[in-house]
């Protein structure tokens, strides 16, 4: 499909605008490493209050705010959405440079996750639906590196801010930051419209022909117009609308929920967060100072970033289900290596190999799984139940998340780091069959063309990569 000149700049506007929520979900999740270094003090922080204090933006915060962005993206549209998104993490933002004491700033914090909950449901559903279907996977993975690059942020502000005020209670500077890119993402948004999937199945037909002529030529845009119309006609017929209902009533969209929830679920036991959260720890127990931990650390922030980079050009040229199964056997890989790694004697040579082990898992994480799994998500679930579908799928990704976070600690202990990584090698393995055998290939297809694939009654449409998965 040609696209206009002005259609590419609408796509860009749209694209840096609404993954002002991905860089805001990156920076929130980055940004209490350093704040913390100052806040144990200033708070008088317990083990367990800064325990609590990390979690809540995870759980129940993010968990929560995935369930319910998920139904308020349904009945109040990808756009307003958004808009709630953006005062959520205003609100939360706000508190947590403001808290007077620990139970102030876990509410703050909770109330950041629910911002980064629903963000992370609704900024992948609304770019997938905006996009054309040759541009959907690079415009819909832009929200990763956006995430990565928030994380990034977060560690050099962190650095920047602590070396230029001299101040113990700077961490409230470095909370603060994340009111700029919320007001840039509230303001941000009453400059884009709806989707045109949404304002087709809510009964605003001459709304959704509109969105889609700012993007595609008239000619183009009344031929997608009508297929959209015809799959929105059809799902009032079959009287679709109330999520659960339908998820009871046909059997192929529960298929697609288990998958998308299967798809959660081995993102995280990738055990990417072991390192986002416990890189320094990981690095100072295998010899290394304080100080060439975190600088070292900083290698790992700029290894997903580039890697993220490199993932989205691939996606233009590799299927989907490649592009899996590829990463995760390049993450089994580089664990495997870490676990033999840590069996050597502790020197510095040993150390900069666990780094070097780090960044090649980091490396395949983000290049060949984060990005595909958050786009997969956004392309396979039917527009009757997708906000709602996806919202139990990002459910499910914060409550694994937060049970690897906290199991990573007590496994390293008991297990030491040899066999804690060799653990998440069998898992990892376990993760290459469930995307051989059950995750479908989407690329180069519209939304309606999947949804047509999936209904259909075979179920080798979802179990055998030979045929339509291809």
């Amino acid at each position: 499909m040609s696209i206009t000149e002005p259609g590419r700049r609408f796509l860009t506007k749209l694209t840096v605008i609404s993954t002002l929520g991905g860089l805001l979900f990156g920076y929130d999740t980055g940004v209490i490493s350093g704040a913390l270094l100052y806040m144990n003090d200033d708070l008088g922080l317990s083990a367990v209050g800064e325990a609590t204090v990390v979690s809540a933006l995870l759980f129940p915060g993010a968990a929560l705010g995935a369930l319910v962005g998920g139904r308020l993206s349904d009945m109040l549209g990808r756009k307003r959405t958004l808009l709630v998104c953006a005062i959520l993490f205003l609100v939360g933002a706000l508190g947590c440079a403001l808290a007077p004491n620990v139970e102030a700033m876990v509410l703050a914090r909770i109330v950041l996750g629910l911002g980064v909950g629903a963000a992370a449901v609704t900024c992948p559903l609304y770019l997938a639906e905006m996009a054309p279907a040759e541009r959907r996977g690079r415009m819909v993975t832009i929200n990763e590196l956006m995430i990565v690059t928030g994380q990034m942020l977060a560690f050099a502000i962190n650095a920047a801010l602590d070396a230029v005020i001299d101040d113990p209670h700077v961490w409230r500077y470095m909370l603060a930051v994340a009111t700029i890119p919320a007001v840039a993402l509230f303001i941000g948004m009453f400059a884009l419209p709806d989707s045109p999937r949404w304002y087709a199945a809510n009964g605003r037909p001459d709304e959704a022909r509109r969105v889609l002529t700012l993007s595609r030529p008239p000619a183009e845009a009344a031929d997608e117009y009508a297929i959209i119309a015809e799959h929105a006609a059809r799902d009032r017929a079959e009287d679709k609308g109330a999520a659960i209902r339908d998820l009871r009533a046909f059997p192929w969209m529960r298929r697609l929920l288990w998958i998308g929830c299967g798809l959660a679920v081995v993102q995280q036991a990738t055990g990417i967060n072991t390192v986002n959260y416990y890189a320094p720890t990981i690095l100072e127990q295998s010899g290394l100072g304080v100080s060439a931990s975190l600088i070292s650390t900083i290698a790992v922030g700029v290894t997903s970033v580039v890697m993220t980079i490199v993932g989205i050009i691939l996606l233009g040229f590799i299927s989907r289900r490649r592009m899996l199964i590829t990463g995760f056997i390049g993450v089994a890989t580089s664990q495997a290596a870490l676990a033999l790694v840590f069996l050597l004697p502790e020197s510095t040579f040993r150390s900069y190999v666990i780094l070097a082990a780090m960044m090649a898992f980091v490396a395949f994480v983000q290049c060949f799984i984060g990005t595909c799994v958050w786009l997969l998500r956004s392309e396979i679930f039917p527009l009757a139940i997708r906000g709602f579908a996806m919202g139990i799928a990002v459910f499910v990704l914060w409550t694994t998340n937060a049970g690897i976070s906290f199991l990573f600690p007590i496994l390293n202990t008991a297990l030491g780091s040899t066999g804690t990584f060799g653990l998440f090698v069998l898992v990892n393995v376990i993760s290459i069959v469930f995307v051989y055998r059950f995750v479908p290939e989407t690329k180069g297809r519209s939304l309606e063309e999947l949804e047509d694939q999936f209904r259909a009654p075979s179920a080798s449409t979802f179990a055998e990569p030979g045929r339509a998965l291809r």
